[in-house]
């Protein structure tokens, strides 16, 4: 017999480790989620500050805020990445009232 280039997949036979892969398949769509709305919300405050409107900028980051807040205490990534990318963020809003 020839064997596979790919290993075969073997499933799980102990009862909790088949629930255990369930609620991982629930968990990964859940984080999959979270950690897309959070490129999403970053992406639009970067967008804002890049078209000069510092009204538009300053409300899309407000709500940029809390959205970043939740993810990082639901455990999504660490609390000073939270801070550091609200300050960046920050400092892209703040620079178009110099402008």
């Amino acid at each position: 017999m020839a064997t596979s280039a790919k290993a075969k997949k073997r499933t799980v036979r102990i009862a909790s480790g088949r629930k255990r892969a369930r609620q991982d398949v629930k968990l990964n769509a859940h984080n999959s989620a979270l950690r897309s709305h959070f490129r999403t919300v970053v992406k639009n405050v970067q967008k804002a500050a890049a078209t000069g409107d510092r009204a538009q900028a300053t409300a899309v980051f407000q709500a940029a805020q809390s959205v970043i807040d939740s993810v990082a205490a639901k455990g999504m990534f660490h609390r000073n990445k939270a801070a550091r990318t609200k300050s960046r963020l920050a400092a892209r809003v703040k620079a178009l009232a110099a402008a």
